[in-house]
């Protein structure tokens, strides 16, 4: 209640991210106080783990957090796609396994085909179900080798992204505010926006 009424804009910080997080924190005590034999309510206590995600406000304070922020949101269309496409290959992964192996060898449905095909591409392989014909063993080889090369696609893409957001090269320094990262077509500071390249004084 008084981070609502000190900020500036009450509402914005209610329905953003982290006043979310916030409410779900403190809900629990307020559930008990407002809900006759709320001290029963032993399961709805705890909820009060969630309070944990506050941990994720750091991350505005530090300069580590806030690269990984950036190249995560910077990176989040080749994110989607690459997700999309392993989605796709995982159900014509998983419809191809139901066709060969079927309901004899454990396969009994296509939602079940396709939580194997996830758990073989992931490389965790709980083994519940496992093809029994060679066709189906053959197909679940690629799958594992597949899996190997997955894993290391998202990794690339938000390193890569951290990588160019941490190579400067516009090392112009302002003058009145000291701030040296500029943007490499910046002519004005994006601090106190003094102006870094003076005119020339002709003679």
């Amino acid at each position: 209640m008084t981070r609502i009424y000190v900020v500036n804009k009450p509402s914005r910080y209610i329905f953003s991210f982290y006043g979310i997080i916030d409410l779900i924190a403190i809900l629990p005590g307020i559930v008990v106080f407002i809900i006759s034999g709320g001290q029963n309510l032993i399961v709805i206590r705890a909820i009060r783990l969630l309070r944990v995600f506050r941990i994720f406000k750091l991350s505005r304070y530090t300069s580590a957090g806030r690269s990984l922020m950036k190249a995560l949101y910077n990176s989040r269309e080749k994110i989607f796609m690459f997700i999309s496409v392993i989605v796709t290959l995982i159900v014509i992964f998983g419809t191809i396994m139901y066709l060969i192996e079927g309901e004899e060898h454990g396969f009994t449905s296509i939602p079940v085909s396709i939580y194997w095909a996830v758990v073989t591409l992931t490389t965790v392989g709980y083994g519940d179900i496992s093809p029994a014909t060679g066709l189906g063993q053959f197909l679940a080889s690629i799958i594992m080798i597949m899996g190997y090369a997955i894993i290391a696609v998202p990794t690339g893409i938000v390193t890569t992204e951290m990588m160019r957001s941490a190579s400067v090269t516009n090392t112009q320094l302002c003058e009145k505010c000291l701030l040296d990262k500029h943007d490499d077509d910046a002519r004005y500071c994006k601090k106190c926006g003094a102006r870094l390249d003076k005119p020339e004084v002709k003679e």
